[in-house]
C-alpha cells in the first residue's frame, strides 16, 4: 500500500505497539532495546512496502476495537452487548493470525517476540497470553472468563465471521465512532443481584431521597450549570438542584462504586470514574444525561481522579491501587493514546497544564512528577520527571497549579508552598516571621483571571501575588521566601476546606465560588473582597465523616442520627429535609429512640457519645422560650432533658427492657452499666465485662426471665441477669457483685466447615470420577480392547490425605452483630477469618457440658452459610416490621434482604436480593432500620451518605413473586442410559499436565516424609539426653559428672550465645529509630505542651476549712510577642502627636520662610561684620585717623541697620485691617458646630478625631498592652499564691517539728494527762503537680508491683474499685484510685504521725503500780516529779497551741488570698472580653487596612506633593527677594557712582557737559570670556579692536554735531579727569548690564511662580478630594467598629434608664457613658456658662480698648509728621538741601582712595629699588658678554685660519684626484645655519620692539605708568657651537 492511502491516525504507530512507546523518565530504554526497536520499524516499514495484503491486515490492528463494535451496533439495537463482545473476540483472533502469517514480525513485548502457544482446537492458552507480555493499550478485547461471563461460546462462530467481514468491508475513513451515538443506559447500569428462579423483584427498594454527602472525598464537587451541583453518593452520582432542592441520581454500570468525576471544559459532558475490577469510565452527555462513551481498560481496580483537558479533546485518568496507571484517552473514540505507571503509591490528583500543551502534573503521597508528551523517532511517549524535594521534608501534595512559564506551585503538608521549575525545588513561600501560609495542608491552588489562591484545610481562603510569587527567589541558604497574601477570607468556624469551584454564571456571579467543607457542607463565597462584599453563605449542612447511628420514630416519619462529627440531627422523612442540629464537645456512637412503653408520645432520644456521656433529649415542636428559636433556622426543638456519664470511653450501645424499666448501656470500658427509668435515669449500678462491650440487647417480653446479652470484643458473650432496683449496696461503689452470668468464649469453626465442604466435594468429584472410569471400561470391554479378567486383576492404591489441622486465627474473630433466637441461645455474625456464615451458640448448663467433648463448649453447635456474599462480613442485622425478611448490611456498603421460610427465624434462609449502595471500599453500614410503618428502609454508612428507600410492600411482593414464577410442565421419567461427563472447568488440566502434576505430588510426599524421619530422629536423641541428664543427677554427688562434662564441644555454646547477641543487637538497632522516633515526640509534646507553661493549675488548700485557692494557669509570652511589643514601642517612639490629615505643610512654610529671613539677615549681618572687621591698612597717624572715623561710620551704620530691621519687623506683625485670628475663626467654627451636641461615635454626621483615629498597629498595640497586662496580674498573683504554698511547706515542717517535741514531752508525762496529739498535715497531689512527672526506679518498681497485684486481684474478680465519672454519683474511690500512681510515682509524702495513745491502766493495776511508786519514792522525788508534770503539761499546751496558731494563721491568710482571687478573677474575665473586644477590632481592622493603606498613601503622596511645590514657591519666593535685594543694591551703587561722577567733575567745569555725554554715552561692549593661552588672548585682541572699530563709526555722527571726539580727550581738558570719566562709564555700564540680567531673572522667577502657584491650586484641590475620600473611609470604618459587641459588665445602680421606674427587659436602645464623662460634660456646662459670662465682659473691654488704640495711632502719626518736618528743616539749615546722611558719611572719609595712594606709593618705591637692582645685574651680565664675543672672534679668526690651510690642502688633493673636492665648492652648513639664526634673532628683536612701542603709546594715552621695557630673549648659540659656562 502506498503511503497515501494508509489511514489517518494521531500517530503512525498502531495500538499493539504503544506499550513500547509509554516510557517514563527513569525506565529509558537500553541501547540493546533501541537498536531492536530501530530493527523492528525497518522490518514493519519492508513489510508494508512488501506484502500489501498483510498491511492491508494490520490497519485492523490501528483502530480500536470498540469502535468496531459500535459500528456493528449502529445496524440493530438489539443485542448490542453481545455483537460487542463478539466483535471484539473476532478482532483478536484477527490480530492473532495477522501476526502468525507475518512470521513473528508483529507485536513485541518485554523487548523479544513469542509465538503464542496454541491448544489442539486451536485456541490461545492463558498461559501463552501471560508469556505473551503487556496488554497493547487500548486493547478492550476480553478474556475468557469474561466471554463465559456474557454467555459466549463455540456456537458464535458465524456471528464473529459476519461482524469480521463487516468490519472489512467498512472504508477506513468511516471507521470512527459516529457523534450521534449513544448507548442504552438501561442495559449498562449495575442491578441488584438476586437469587436465580426467586421471582423477587428489582424494585424491592427504590431510593426515595438522600440526605449525605461524602464531604471528605477528594474533589467531590462540581457545576454543570448556574443551579446544578455534581458529586459522588456511594454507588451513585448524585445531581443537586440548589433551588429547587431537586435530586437525580446516576447508578454505576459496575456495581463497585464511583472513585472520581470531571465536567467537561464545554460543559455538555461530565465523566464518572468507576471502582471494581476492571472498572469503567462512563462519559455522560448534559442535560440529557445520555450515555455518550464508555472507556475500558484504564486500570486494574479504581479510579482515584480523572480530568479533561482545556480543550476537551483528551481526558487523564488516574488509576488506584494496585497499578496507579496514568492513562491518556481520545475519549470520543474510546481509545487509549498514552499510558504509564504513575507511581508506587497513591497518586491524588491529575491535571493538564492550561497554557502548554502537552503538559501534565500528579501527586500524591510523598511525591509530585511532571509528565510531557514527547515525539520520538519511535512515536509518541509520556516522559515523566519526579519532583526532588532535596533539603526540603518530603510532603504529601494535595494541591498544585501549572502557571504559565512552565513552573509549577504545590501546596504542603505543613500549610507551605513550594515553587517547582525542572523538577527542583526554586523557593519555599511562607508568611512573614515564619508562619505557614496555612494551618495545616493546602488542598487546592488557583490561578483565576491573574489571581493566584490557596485553599486550606484551616478554612482559610488567600489570595496572594501572582508576581511575586512568579519571580520569586531565595535570599539566603534557608531556600525561604517571605510574603503576606494580599487578601484572605475565612469562610467559617471549625471549617476544613477540601476544594472550591467557580459558579458558572460569569455575568450575574463572577466572583462566586462554591466550597466542599470537610465538616459537612456546601458553602456560597463572594471572593471579591471588598467591602461590599456578602459574607459565607453555608447552603447544605450535611453530616461530616461517619454516621455512627440512626434511629427511626416509634410513631412518625422523623428520623434521628448522629455521627463522628459531634451533632445530631433530626430528619423529616415527609418533607425531605433536616429539622434540627445540635452539637457536642465530642462525637455520637450510639443512638436509641425510647419505645412508646417509657415515652407514649415517642419523643424521647438517647444518644451516647465517645466520652462516655449519655444524654436524653425530647424530640418536640418549637416554643417561644426554646433556645432553638434564638438561633434561628431550626424546625423542631431538641431539648436536653437529662445528661449523665456512667462510663469513661465511647458508649458503644444502648438499650431499653421490653418493660421499659431499666437502660442498658455499654462502653468500650468494659462495662456495662445498668440505669432505673422514671422521670429522671437513676443509676443502679456497672458490671465488668472480659472484654469492650460492642451490643447489648434485652431478652424478649416471651423469655421467661429478663435477662442482658452482652457481646463483647474478643469472641465474649455474656448473659447477665436484669438487676432489681434498690437491691445492691451503692453507698460506696456502684459496682454490682453477686449478679448471676453466663460466659460463652467463640471458637473458630470456620475452617472446619470449609474442609468439610472440601471433603464433601471431593466424595462427590470421586462418585463422578468412578463412574467415568466404569463407563469408559465399559466401552472399552465392548470394544474389544479390555476383558474383565484384565481389569480384575488391578487393584487400586488409596492416596493417603495427610494430616488436616484447623486453623484457628491468633486473635479471635470481632463479634459484629448478635441477637436471641430462643433462651439459652444466640446468633452471632463475626467478622476477620469466620465471616461467611452465621453462628448459632448456646449457653450450656453444668449437666450439658459434662457430655461435651472438649473444646466443644466454646464451639458453635449451627452455622449457616450466606450464599454469594464472598466471605464479606455482616455487621448489621436487623428483621423488618412483618418478620419475613432478614436486613443485612454488609460492610462493603451492600443491603442484603433475606426472606425467611419462617417469621423470625434466621435458621432456614431463603432467596436473597442484594444492592451495592454505600461506598464498596469504607462505606460499612453502621445503621439499618425501617419506618414507623415498614414502608421506608433507612440505611447510613461510614462513608458519611445517609439514604431513605421506599421499602415495597409484603403483598405486592408476593404478587409479583407469584407474576414472576411460570407454570412448569410435569416431568418425564428419566432414561436409564449414562450421559457422558463433560469437562466443565475450563482450567481442568490436559492428560500430560494430570501426569506431571501426580509426579510432582509424589516427589513432595516422599520430601515430607523425609524431614519427618530427621525430626522422629532428633526428637529420639533429646529423649535419650534427657534419660541420661536423669540418671546422673539420681547419682552420688562424688559421682555425678559436672554440667560441663556434658557439652561435647564449648563452641557450639559459645556460638549460640553470639547469635543471642546478634539478635539482640539486631533488635536494638530495629527499635533505635523507634526509640527516637518516640524520644523526639516526648521532646516536640514537652516543648509543645510542657515549656510554654509559665505556671500549672495548682490547688491550695486551707488546714482546717474547706476553702480553697488556685492559682492562673498562665503561659509564657512568646519571643514574637516581646518581638511586636519591641517593634510596637519603636515605632511609637518615632510616630509624631499630630495626625496625619493635619496640613504638614503649615510648620514647613513657616520654617522654611522664617529659615529664609533669617540666611538673608545672617547674610546681612556677616557682610556687616565682615565690613566692620576689616581695618584700614594705613599705618601712622593718618591710619589712626581713617580708623576712627571708619569705625564711626560702622556704628552709626550697625545702629541705622538694627533700627530698620525693627521697623521692617514690626511692619511685618502689623496685620491687615480685616484680619482675624486662624485660631479664633477654627474655635468659633467648632463652637458652633458642637456647641451643646456631644457626638456618638454611632452618628451619622460623628467625624473620628484624628487622635482616635484606630488603625491595625494602634490595634495591635492595644492587643499587646492587655495581653500583657494579663500576664503581669496572673504572674503576680501566682507569685503570690507560690510564696503562700512555699509558707505552707514550711509550716508542715515546723508542725512536724512540734510533733516530734509533743511526743518526746508526752514520752515523760503520765498517761492520763496526755492530749491528743494533731495530724502532721500533708500536701495533696494537686497541689504540688509538678511532682506527677518525677520517678525514681524504686517508684516504677513499686507501680510495677501495684500494678500486678491489681491484675490479679482483677483476675480473680476481688476488685472492689469504685465506680467513677457518672455524673455526680461516687467516684471517689476510683478518683484515689487514679491519684495513687500519681503518689507513687512523686516523693514520698510526708507521712502521718501515729496517733495512737496508750491506754493508761485502769483498776488494781494501776493502784497496784501507784502504790509501788509512791513506796519507791521520797517525798522529795514526788514533788519534784509534780514540777516537771506541771513544766511538762504546760509545755504540751504550749506546743499545741503553737501548732493551732500555726494552722489559723495560714487559713487567714489563705482566706485573704482568695478573696483577692475572686476580685482578681473578675477583672480577668472583663480582661478577656475585653481582649476579645480587641481582637475583633484587629481582624476588622485588617480587613479594611489593604484600602486605608491606598487611601493613606494616596493623602500622603498629595501632601508630600503640595509640600514639594510649596518648598518650590517658598524657594521661588526667597529667590524674588533676594533678587529684588540685589536688583535695591544695584540700583544703590548706580546711584553712588553718579554721585561719584558729579563729586568729581566739581563745580563750574566748563567740560561738565560733554564729560557727562562721555559717562552716558552707550559703548558695545564684548561679552567677558574665561579664556586660557595665548591663542585665546590674540582672539579677544582682534575682537577687541574690531568692537571698538565697529562703535567709532556709530558715533561718529554724534561726535560731529558736538564738535569733539568723545573717545580724544579735548585740549583743556584734564586728562586724569577724562580717563576717571571713561573709569566711571565702565563701571556704569557694567552695572547696567548686571542690573539688566537680574530683571530678567526676576521676571523669569515671576512667571515660574505663577506656574507653581497654578500647580498648587490643583495639588490643594486634588488633597482636599483625598481627605474627604478617607474621612468618608473613616466613617465607614468607624460605623464597622461600631458594629462589633462590645462587654460591659454592670451593676444595677449603674443602670438609670427606667420605664415607670422600672428596668425594662430591652436594654438595646440605652447608652453606656462613662461616668467620669458624665460628671465632666456636667461641670463642663457650668464653665461655658461662666466662660459665656468671662467672654462678654472681654468683648466690652477690648471695644473700649479698640477705640482708644485708634485714638493713640493719630496722635503718634501726627508726631511722626511733625518730627519729619523737624528734620527737613535742620537738614536744610545746615546743608542747604535735603541730603542722604548715609552718603554723605561715605564721602567725608574715604578709605579706599586713601588705601590705594599709598598701596600706589609704596609699589613705586619697590620697583625703584628693583630696577636698581636689575641694572646692576645687566651691567655684569654685558661685561661677561663682551669677554665671550671676544673670545668667540679669536676662536673664529682660529677656524678661518684652519679653513683655509684646509682649501689648500683640498686643491692639492684635486689636483691629484680630479674628481674629489666638489663637494667643498659650495657655501658651508655651518655659515647658513649661523646666518639663519642672525636673522631669526633679528626678527624677534624687531617684534618686540614693535610691542614696547604700542605698550608705550597706550600707557600714555591713559595716564598709566610707564613699565620698563621688555627684556629681549637671550640669543640662541648655534647648535655646533659649544656653551661657555661662566
Amino acid at each position: 500500500m502506498d503511503e497515501e492511502e494508509k489511514p489517518v491516525s494521531p500517530k503512525p504507530e498502531t495500538a499493539d505497539q504503544e506499550p513500547e512507546q509509554v516510557e517514563t523518565a527513569e525506565q529509558e530504554p537500553t541501547e540493546t532495546e533501541q537498536i531492536q526497536e530501530k530493527e523492528s520499524v525497518e522490518a514493519e516499514i519492508t513489510l508494508e512496502q512488501q506484502e500489501e495484503p498483510q498491511s492491508e491486515q494490520s490497519q485492523v490492528e490501528v483502530e480500536p476495537t470498540v469502535k468496531e463494535s459500535e459500528l456493528v451496533t449502529d445496524e440493530g439495537t438489539e443485542g448490542a452487548g453481545v455483537k460487542e463482545d463478539q466483535v471484539e473476540e473476532t478482532h483478536e483472533k484477527t490480530e492473532q493470525e495477522t501476526k502468525d502469517d507475518q512470521g513473528g514480525e508483529g507485536e513485541k513485548t518485554g523487548g523479544e517476540e513469542q509465538k503464542p502457544d496454541v491448544k489442539e482446537d486451536g485456541e490461545q492458552t492463558a498461559e501463552s497470553k501471560e508469556a505473551g507480555g503487556k496488554e497493547t493499550e487500548g486493547d478492550t478485547n476480553q478474556s475468557a472468563v469474561e466471554k463465559e461471563e456474557h454467555g459466549e461460546g463455540e456456537a458464535g462462530g458465524g456471528v464473529e465471521e459476519e461482524a469480521e467481514r463487516k468490519i472489512k468491508e467498512i472504508p477506513e475513513e468511516e471507521k470512527k465512532i459516529p457523534t450521534d451515538f449513544y448507548y442504552n443506559f438501561e442495559d449498562c447500569v449495575s442491578r441488584p443481584l438476586i437469587t436465580t428462579g426467586s421471582g423477587l423483584p428489582e424494585d424491592l427498594l427504590v431510593l426515595e431521597h438522600s440526605y449525605g454527602y461524602d464531604c471528605t472525598k477528594r474533589a467531590n464537587l462540581h457545576l454543570l450549570d448556574e443551579k446544578t451541583l455534581l458529586f459522588i453518593a456511594g454507588n451513585m452520582v448524585q445531581l443537586l438542584d440548589m433551588q429547587s432542592r431537586e435530586q437525580r441520581y446516576i447508578r454505576s454500570t459496575g456495581g463497585g462504586g464511583i472513585g472520581a468525576l470531571a465536567v467537561h471544559p464545554d460543559r455538555k459532558f461530565f465523566a464518572v470514574a468507576e471502582k471494581g475490577d476492571g472498572p469503567n469510565i462512563n462519559v455522560f452527555e448534559w442535560p440529557s444525561l445520555k450515555l455518550y462513551r464508555i472507556l475500558r481498560g484504564g486500570t486494574q481496580k479504581s479510579y482515584s481522579y480523572v480530568d479533561f483537558s482545556p480543550d476537551g479533546k483528551l481526558l487523564a485518568s488516574q488509576g488506584g491501587d494496585p497499578d496507579y496507571m496514568l492513562t491518556l484517552w481520545d475519549w470520543q473514540e474510546e481509545k487509549t493514546v498514552l499510558r504509564s505507571k504513575a507511581f508506587s503509591q497513591d497518586v491524588f490528583r491529575v491535571s493538564f497544564s492550561t497554557e502548554l500543551e502537552g503538559q501534565l502534573t500528579t501527586s500524591g503521597t510523598g511525591h509530585i512528577r511532571f509528565w510531557k508528551m514527547a515525539d520520538t523517532f519511535t512515536g509518541l511517549k509520556l516522559q515523566g520527571q519526579l519532583g526532588k524535594f532535596g533539603r526540603t521534608e518530603i510532603s504529601d501534595i494535595e494541591g498544585y497549579v501549572e502557571l504559565p512559564d512552565g513552573k509549577v506551585l504545590s501546596g504542603t503538608e505543613w500549610g507551605n508552598m513550594l515553587l517547582w521549575e525542572g523538577g527542583l525545588i526554586k523557593v519555599e513561600i511562607q508568611r512573614k516571621n515564619k508562619k505557614s501560609c496555612h494551618t495545616g495542608a493546602i488542598q487546592q491552588i488557583l490561578l483565576d483571571e491573574g489571581e493566584l489562591m490557596t485553599v486550606g484545610i484551616d478554612g482559610y481562603i488567600r489570595v496572594w501575588d501572582f508576581e511575586s510569587i512568579d519571580t520569586a527567589d531565595t535570599v539566603d541558604e534557608t531556600g525561604m521566601f517571605e510574603m503576606e497574601p494580599m487578601n484572605e477570607m475565612k469562610v467559617g468556624q471549625d471549617v476544613t476546606l477540601q476544594g472550591i469551584v467557580k459558579s458558572v454564571d460569569a455575568e450575574n456571579e463572577p466572583t462566586i465560588w462554591y466550597a466542599q467543607d470537610g465538616s459537612g457542607g456546601i458553602w456560597r463565597l463572594d471572593l471579591s473582597f471588598s467591602h461590599t462584599s456578602s459574607a459565607p453563605k453555608k447552603l447544605f449542612t450535611y453530616h461530616a465523616g461517619s454516621i455512627a447511628a440512626c434511629e427511626a420514630s416509634p410513631f412518625t416519619d422523623l428520623v434521628a442520627t448522629t455521627g463522628a462529627d459531634h451533632t445530631v440531627r433530626v430528619f423529616d422523612c415527609l418533607q425531605k429535609k433536616q429539622l434540627c442540629e445540635v452539637r457536642y464537645p465530642s462525637g455520637g456512637t450510639s443512638l436509641l429512640w425510647a419505645s412508646p412503653v417509657v415515652d407514649p408520645k415517642g419523643g424521647t432520644l438517647l444518644v451516647g457519645f465517645e466520652d462516655g456521656v449519655v444524654r436524653v433529649f425530647a424530640v418536640s415542636k418549637l416554643t417561644e422560650g426554646s433556645s432553638v428559636v434564638k438561633k434561628g433556622k431550626q424546625d423542631c426543638d431538641l431539648e436536653l432533658i437529662q445528661a449523665f456519664k456512667p462510663h469513661n470511653k465511647k458508649v458503644t450501645s444502648l438499650a431499653i427492657d421490653a418493660r421499659g424499666d431499666y437502660l442498658a448501656s455499654g462502653s468500650e470500658d468494659g462495662t456495662i452499666f445498668f440505669m432505673k427509668i422514671g422521670k429522671t435515669y437513676e443509676p443502679i449500678g456497672f458490671l465488668e465485662m472480659p472484654a469492650s462491650v460492642h451490643q447489648i440487647q434485652w431478652s424478649p417480653d416471651k423469655f421467661s426471665r429478663t435477662n442482658v446479652l452482652v457481646f463483647c470484643s474478643g469472641g465474649n458473650v455474656v448473659e447477665v441477669d436484669s438487676p432489681e432496683y434498690g437491691k445492691f449496696d451503692t453507698s460506696h461503689s456502684y459496682k454490682i457483685t453477686r449478679l448471676p452470668m453466663r460466659h460463652f468464649q467463640f471458637h473458630s469453626i470456620k475452617s472446619r466447615l470449609r474442609h468439610e465442604e472440601e471433603l464433601e466435594r471431593k466424595r462427590l468429584e470421586e462418585i463422578e470420577r468412578k463412574k467415568k472410569e466404569e463407563e469408559e471400561r465399559r466401552l472399552r470391554i465392548e470394544r474389544g480392547l479390555e476383558t474383565e479378567s484384565e481389569h480384575g486383576e488391578e487393584e487400586e492404591k488409596k492416596q493417603v490425605e495427610e494430616e488436616w489441622v484447623p486453623y484457628v486465627p491468633a486473635e479471635p474473630s470481632p463479634i459484629l452483630a448478635g441477637f436471641y433466637s430462643e433462651e439459652g441461645k444466640f446468633w452471632l455474625s463475626v467478622g476477620g477469618f469466620d465471616a461467611g456464615y452465621l453462628y448459632e451458640c448456646k449457653f450450656w448448663s453444668d449437666e450439658e457440658r459434662a457430655k461435651l467433648p472438649p473444646g466443644a463448649v466454646e464451639e458453635p453447635h449451627r452455622a449457616i452459610p450466606i450464599l454469594d456474599s464472598k466471605d464479606t462480613p455482616i455487621s448489621m442485622i436487623k428483621f423488618s416490621k412483618n418478620g419475613r425478611q432478614a436486613l443485612f448490611g454488609m460492610e462493603n456498603g451492600v443491603i442484603r434482604i433475606q426472606n425467611l421460610e419462617a417469621t423470625d427465624d434466621i435458621s432456614k434462609l431463603g432467596p436473597y436480593w442484594q444492592f451495592n449502595v454505600h461506598d464498596n471500599d469504607y462505606g460499612n453500614i453502621t445503621g439499618l432500620v425501617q419506618s414507623h410503618d415498614g414502608k421506608r428502609l433507612i440505611s447510613v454508612g461510614a462513608d458519611g451518605n445517609f439514604f431513605i428507600f421506599t421499602y415495597m410492600e409484603q403483598e405486592r411482593l408476593e404478587k409479583k413473586i407469584a407474576e414472576a414464577k411460570a407454570t412448569l410442565p410435569s416431568a418425564k421419567k428419566k432414561e436409564s442410559e449414562k450421559i457422558a461427563d463433560d469437562i466443565d472447568d475450563p482450567n481442568a488440566y490436559s492428560i500430560e499436565d494430570a501426569k506431571q502434576k501426580a509426579e510432582y505430588d509424589k516427589m513432595m510426599k516422599d520430601a515430607e516424609e523425609k524431614k519427618r524421619e530427621v525430626r522422629r530422629q532428633v526428637a529420639k536423641l533429646r529423649r535419650q539426653f534427657k534419660t541420661l541428664l536423669e540418671q546422673n543427677d539420681g547419682l552420688p554427688k562424688h559421682l555425678q559428672l559436672h554440667k560441663d562434662e556434658f557439652e561435647l564441644d564449648k563452641e557450639i555454646k559459645e556460638e549460640l550465645r553470639r547469635q543471642r547477641e546478634e539478635k539482640i543487637e539486631l533488635v536494638r538497632k530495629e527499635l533505635a529509630w523507634e526509640s527516637e522516633k518516640q524520644r523526639i515526640a516526648l521532646e516536640k509534646l514537652r516543648k509543645r505542651y510542657k515549656d510554654v507553661v509559665e505556671c500549672e493549675r495548682i490547688v491550695l488548700k486551707a488546714f482546717r476549712s474547706p476553702h480553697e485557692v488556685c492559682s492562673f494557669r498562665a503561659a509564657k509570652l512568646s519571643d514574637d510577642f516581646y518581638s511586636l511589643k519591641a517593634e510596637f514601642e519603636r515605632r511609637k517612639t518615632m510616630i509624631s502627636k499630630d495626625d496625619m490629615t493635619r496640613d504638614p505643610t503649615r510648620d514647613l512654610l513657616t520654617g522654611q520662610t522664617r529659615m529664609t529671613e533669617s540666611t538673608a539677615l545672617v547674610g546681612d549681618k556677616q557682610e556687616d561684620a565682615a565690613g566692620a572687621k576689616v581695618l584700614t591698612t594705613l599705618k601712622g597717624s593718618m591710619g589712626e585717623r581713617i580708623t576712627k572715623a571708619l569705625n564711626k561710620v560702622e556704628e552709626k551704620k550697625k545702629k541705622r541697620a538694627a533700627r530698620k530691621a525693627q521697623w521692617e519687623e514690626l511692619f511685618e506683625t502689623k496685620p491687615d485691617d480685616g484680619y482675624e485670628d486662624p485660631a479664633d475663626v477654627a474655635a468659633i467654627k467648632e463652637a458652633k458646630e458642637n456647641m451643646g451636641d456631644f457626638k456618638l461615635k454611632t452618628a451619622k454626621d460623628y467625624v473620628v478625631p484624628d487622635h482616635l483615629r484606630m488603625n491595625v498597629d494602634k490595634a495591635r498595640g492595644r492587643l499587646l498592652i492587655i495581653k500583657d497586662l494579663i500576664h503581669e496580674y496572673k504572674y503576680n498573683f501566682n507569685l503570690r499564691f507560690l510564696a503562700l504554698r512555699d509558707k505552707k511547706i514550711h509550716v508542715i515542717e515546723e508542725i512536724r517539728d512540734l510533733v516530734a517535741q509533743l511526743e518526746e514531752v508526752q514520752s515523760k508525762l503520765s498517761p492520763d494527762k496526755h492530749k491528743p496529739i494533731p495530724d502532721v498535715p500533708e500536701m495533696y497531689p494537686d497541689e504540688m503537680p509538678e511532682k506527677k512527672l518525677e520517678y525514681t526506679r524504686e517508684s516504677l518498681l513499686t507501680f510495677k508491683k501495684e500494678m500486678k497485684e491489681k491484675k490479679a486481684s482483677v483476675a480473680k474478680g476481688d476488685d472492689s474499685g469504685g465506680f467513677g465519672g457518672f455524673g455526680g454519683f461516687g467516684g471517689a474511690e476510683k478518683q484515689a484510685a487514679k491519684q495513687e500512681p500519681a503518689l507513687s510515682a512523686s516523693p514520698p509524702p510526708v507521712q502521718k504521725q501515729s496517733t495512737t495513745i496508750s491506754q493508761p491502766l485502769t483498776g488494781e493495776a494501776a493502784k497496784e503500780t501507784e502504790t509501788v511508786e509512791d513506796e519507791e519514792l521520797s517525798p522529795l522525788e514526788l514533788q519534784i516529779k509534780q514540777m516537771e508534770e506541771i513544766r511538762l503539761s504546760y509545755e504540751q499546751d504550749r506546743l499545741l497551741k503553737t501548732i493551732d496558731e500555726l494552722l489559723q494563721n495560714f487559713d487567714a491568710e489563705l482566706h485573704l488570698l482568695r478573696h483577692d482571687k475572686f476580685k482578681l478573677d473578675i477583672v480577668m474575665k472583663n480582661a478577656d472580653l475585653r481582649q476579645v473586644t480587641l481582637f475583633e477590632e484587629l481582624v476588622l481592622l485588617k480587613e479594611y487596612e489593604k484600602r486605608e493603606d491606598v487611601l493613606a498613601a494616596k493623602v500622603t503622596n498629595k501632601q508630600q506633593e503640595k509640600l514639594d511645590m510649596q518648598a518650590k514657591i517658598v524657594d521661588v519666593q526667597s529667590k524674588l527677594e533676594l533678587k529684588k535685594k540685589d536688583i535695591e543694591k544695584f540700583q544703590d551703587k548706580e546711584r553712588a557712582l553718579h554721585a561719584q561722577f558729579v563729586s568729581s567733575l566739581g563745580e563750574n567745569n566748563k567740560f561738565a557737559e560733554y564729560l557727562t555725554k562721555v559717562f552716558k554715552k552707550r559703548i558695545k561692549r564684548s561679552k567677558k570670556k574665561a579664556t586660557e593661552g595665548e591663542g585665546s588672548d590674540e582672539e579677544s585682541e582682534s575682537d577687541d579692536e574690531d568692537e571698538s572699530d565697529w562703535d567709532e563709526d556709530e558715533d561718529e555722527d554724534e561726535e560731529e554735531q558736538g564738535g569733539f571726539d568723545l573717545d580724544i580727550c579735548p585740549p583743556g581738558c584734564d586728562q586724569n579727569l577724562y580717563d576717571a570719566t571713561c573709569q566711571l562709564r565702565e563701571k556704569r555700564l557694567d552695572i547696567e548690564e548686571a542690573l539688566a540680567e537680574e530683571k530678567k531673572t526676576n521676571e523669569a522667577l515671576k512667571k515660574e511662580l505663577e506656574s507653581l502657584t497654578k500647580k498648587a491650586k490643583v495639588i490643594d484641590t486634588a488633597l482636599k478630594t483625598a481627605q474627604n475620600d478617607l474621612e468618608a473611609f473613616q466613617l465607614e470604618k468607624q460605623q464597622k467598629l461600631n458594629d462589633l459587641d462590645v462587654v460591659v459588665s454592670l451593676k444595677l445602680h449603674q443602670i438609670q434608664y427606667m420605664v415607670n421606674g422600672v428596668l425594662p427587659q430591652d436594654l438595646s436602645q440605652t447608652l453606656i457613658f462613662d461616668s467620669s464623662g458624665v460628671v465632666r460634660l456636667q461641670g463642663r456646662i457650668k464653665e461655658l456658662q461662666q466662660e459665656k459670662h468671662l467672654q462678654k465682659k472681654q468683648m466690652k473691654e477690648s471695644k473700649k480698648t479698640h477705640v482708644q488704640l485708634i485714638k493713640d495711632r493719630k496722635i503718634f502719626e501726627q508726631k511722626i509728621r511733625e518730627m519729619e518736618t523737624e528734620c527737613d528743616e535742620m537738614l536744610i539749615s545746615k546743608f542747604g538741601r535735603i541730603v542722604d546722611l548715609e552718603k554723605l558719611e561715605t564721602v567725608t572719609v574715604n578709605r579706599t582712595i586713601e588705601e590705594l595712594k599709598e598701596k600706589l606709593r609704596m609699589t613705586e618705591m619697590q620697583c625703584s629699588e628693583e630696577l636698581l637692582l636689575w641694572d646692576e645685574k645687566l651691567s655684569e651680565k654685558k661685561i661677561r658678554i663682551t669677554e665671550l664675543i671676544k673670545e668667540n672672534t679669536k676662536r673664529l679668526n682660529h677656524l678661518s685660519t684652519l679653513v683655509t690651510e684646509k682649501k689648500k690642502f683640498e686643491q692639492s688633493l684635486d689636483s691629484r684626484q680630479k674628481n674629489l673636492g666638489e663637494e667643498y665648492s659650495g657655501r658651508r652648513k655651518s655659515d647658513i645655519h649661523e646666518r639663519q639664526r642672525l636673522i631669526q634673532l633679528v626678527q624677534l628683536q624687531a617684534q618686540e620692539i614693535d610691542a614696547l612701542k604700542e605698550e608705550i603709546m597706550l600707557l600714555s594715552r591713559k595716564g598709566g605708568h610707564i613699565l620698563p621695557p621688555a627684556q629681549p630673549p637671550l640669543p640662541q648659540s648655534p647648535a655646533n657651537m659649544r656653551t661657555i659656562s661662566q
